[in-house]
C-alpha cells in the first residue's frame, strides 16, 4: 500500500491486481491462516509445482503418485478421497497414533491392510528432484532406518498458524500486531485508513462480531466524507427509506 500525491492510496495484491481508492479499510481479523511448513531443505523449490498444502481441485491430482504427510483430519480425509483417482497414495506420520476422527483412522487402516495405500512411520528428511519436479522423499524411521519413497507430489498437512501477513509492511502505526484506532471513526493514525474488527485496538475493545458491526457503521459515515466531500450525508433507515428498500430489493408493506 502506498500514498499517492493526489491523496489516494494504491493497493497492490499478490496476484497483480492494483486498486486506487481515497479510503482503505483494513478488516483483516487477527491475521491470515497460513500452513505450517516442515523444516525440509530446498522445500521452497518445489512449492506450487510438486509440494502443496491444500487441495483446490481434486482433478489436479488424478494419476499422481502422492505422499501425504500429517496425522490429523486433513491428511487422513485426503487419503480416503485421493486413493480413488491417484496413481498411488502413501501416508507418512511421525508416530503410529493419529489425531483424526476415529472413523477416518479406521478407514485409513482398512486401506493400508488392503494394500490400497501405504503407511510410513517416520519423518521427512529431504526431497529429491529437479526443476520443481519431485522424484522421491527421504524418510528417517526408527524402525526401518533411512530410506526413500518414490512420489511426484507431496501434500503436507501440518496444521495452520495465524500470521499478520503483508499488513505489517504497509507503513501503518501498529501496537502488538494490531492497528490502534479512535472510537469515533475507527480511523488509524494515517488519515483515510480505517481499521475495523479484530485487527484494531482501543481502550475497552471487545472482540465480538457485534462490536465489528458497530465499528463498520461508524467507519462508513467517516469514509463517506472522504469519498464524497461535496455531498451531504443523508442518514436513513431501511424500515422507512423507499430508496434503500429499492436498492436492497425489499418491498415494505
Amino acid at each position: 500500500m502506498e500514498k499517492l500525491d493526489n491523496g489516494h492510496f494504491r493497493v497492490s495484491t499478490d496476484t497483480g491486481t492494483v486498486i486506487e481508492a481515497p479510503v482503505v479499510v483494513v478488516a483483516a481479523g487477527g491475521g491470515s491462516f497460513m500452513p505450517k511448513k516442515p523444516s525440509i531443505p530446498g522445500l521452497a523449490d518445489y512449492e506450487g509445482s510438486s509440494v502443496f498444502y491444500a487441495v483446490r481441485r481434486i482433478e489436479d491430482f488424478r494419476g499422481k503418485h502422492i505422499l501425504i504427510a500429517g496425522g490429523g483430519d486433513s491428511a487422513l480425509d485426503w487419503c480416503l478421497n485421493l486413493y480413488k483417482i491417484a496413481g498411488s497414495v502413501s501416508l507418512i506420520h511421525r508416530r503410529p497414533d493419529f489425531r483424526a476422527a476415529p472413523a477416518s483412522v479406521n478407514g485409513m487402516r482398512t486401506l493400508v491392510d488392503s494394500g490400497a495405500i501405504t503407511l510410513h512411520i517416520g519423518n521427512i528428511a529431504g526431497l529429491t528432484g529437479a526443476s520443481g519436479k519431485l522424484e522421491s522423499v527421504q524418510v528417517k524411521s526408527k524402525e526401518k532406518g533411512d530410506y526413500s519413497v518414490s512420489c511426484d507430489t507431496l501434500l503436507a498437512f501440518y496444521g495452520l498458524t495465524m500470521k499478520l501477513g503483508p499488513i505489517e509492511n504497509f507503513g501503518l502505526e501498529m501496537k502488538d500486531n494490531l492497528l490502534p484506532a479512535d472510537t469515533e471513526k475507527f480511523e488509524t493514525a494515517t488519515p483515510g485508513v480505517f481499521a475495523i474488527g479484530d485487527i484494531n485496538c482501543y481502550p475497552g475493545k471487545l472482540k465480538l462480531i457485534l462490536s465489528g458491526f458497530h465499528e463498520a457503521a461508524l467507519m462508513a459515515q467517516a469514509a463517506f466524507r472522504y469519498v464524497h466531500p461535496d455531498k451531504r450525508l443523508r442518514f436513513q433507515y431501511t424500515t422507512s427509506s423507499t430508496a434503500l428498500q429499492e436498492k436492497l430489493g425489499v418491498n415494505e408493506n
